[in-house]
């Protein structure tokens, strides 16, 4: 694992590869206990920030929302930035992660794609041909100056809190490409996965470079870690993510591998992915809700740190539930070397604020 700057202790490699400006080579950020955690260092208390928590689940997202739409928030800086930063007043959690949506680095590209209620990200026109690969545009580095702009208004604002950035691994951006919208069997990309590979491979890869672009610009505007989320990897065997996926979730982190931040990776129902999915080029493991937190160390060698990883369905069980699995997390995330707590998936979208601001207090009072 890459050797981060920690407080005032900051190595030549930090001072080198990042900003004059970044919270990581000033000092603001480096000694932050989520950073700790991710280093694989003994922390102070139990570092937590969860997974969607920007968003639906807050009546202030839903006040500053109204009349925009999903993508024009996240392309709208300063409303980004305000969303991004309203858990973090709300729930004292130790991290931001940018208010963003896993489509909103194919959009800059130039992908007519669109949000839709009730359903969610649709595609103009799938991409499901050799031709409809070729004729995809490289994602423009101009494109990104909304990004960078939401993310360097997040850092000022956050001070000593670090900022996550955020991005869609590469299978799971390129089946809503080939499916055109959400699929819960994802026939249609498996098919040209086996069909044509080559067509796959070249889809993947042009996924693989707007979203190492898009994690890049992000971690150079201010962001102290990142998270690359591959919603629908756990429909994949282990054979088929190593052969059609791996390499392009290694090249987005071979994207950013000279920027000397932790850098993370979640997949949901990934329990039997984690150690090659790990191997891409990953620091941190998030682990969603199915594998305990020993058992999921144990797969990975005892040497990877961990986030995660509280079923959500707990956020509606009661305190005294909640509060228990919450416990049993630590416990289990203590024998890693450094552990986040985090849901094992995101925040519901009806789920009572106040029900999370007394478990980040709960969390925060543990020893």
């Amino acid at each position: 694992m890459t050797t981060h700057a920690s407080g005032s202790d900051q190595d030549l490699h930090t001072d080198l590869a990042l900003p004059a400006a970044h919270p990581l080579r000033d000092g603001r950020t480096g000694a932050a206990p989520l950073l700790t955690a991710y280093r694989g260092e003994q922390t102070t208390g139990h570092p937590v920030w969860f997974m969607r928590q920007a968003g639906r689940s807050l009546p202030e997202y839903l006040a500053v929302r109204t009349g925009t739409g999903m993508l024009e928030a996240c392309l709208t800086p300063d409303l980004a930035a305000e969303i991004t930063l309203q858990p973090v007043r709300r729930h004292h959690v130790d991290a931001a992660i940018l208010f963003s949506d896993i489509v909103v680095p194919l959009k800059l590209a130039g992908i007519g794609v669109e949000i839709v209620p009730g359903t969610g990200p649709v595609v103009d026109s799938p991409i499901r041909t050799a031709a409809d690969v070729a004729a995809l545009p490289e994602l423009d580095p101009t494109a990104l100056a909304p990004i960078i702009a939401a993310a360097a208004n997040c850092v000022e604002a956050l001070g000593g809190t670090p900022l996550i950035g955020f991005a869609g691994a590469p299978f799971t951006l390129a089946s809503y490409l080939v499916e055109g919208g959400p699929s819960r069997e994802h026939l249609r990309t498996k098919a040209l996965m086996h069909a044509d590979p080559d067509t796959w491979h070249a889809l993947a890869g042009w996924v693989a470079r707007v979203t190492g672009s898009f994690l890049r610009a992000q971690i150079l505007a201010g962001a102290s870690a990142v998270q690359l989320f591959d919603s629908w990897a756990g429909g994949l065997s282990l054979a088929d993510y190593q052969r059609f996926v791996a390499r392009h979730s290694a090249d987005v982190f071979a994207a950013v591998a000279d920027l000397p931040v932790p850098k993370v990776h979640f997949g949901v129902n990934t329990g039997e992915l984690l150690a090659a999915m790990r191997d891409t080029g990953a620091d941190v493991m998030g682990v969603d809700h199915r594998v305990p937190l020993d058992v999921a160390n144990a797969r990975l060698g005892g040497t990877t740190p961990l986030q995660g990883n509280i079923d959500p369905a707990l956020l509606f069980a009661g305190d005294k539930a909640l509060y228990a699995a919450t416990l049993e997390a630590i416990a289990a995330g203590a024998t890693a070397p450094g552990h986040v707590l985090n849901l094992g998936h995101g925040v519901p979208p009806d789920t009572d604020p106040d029900v999370l601001t007394r478990l980040v207090a709960f969390i925060h009072d543990q020893p």
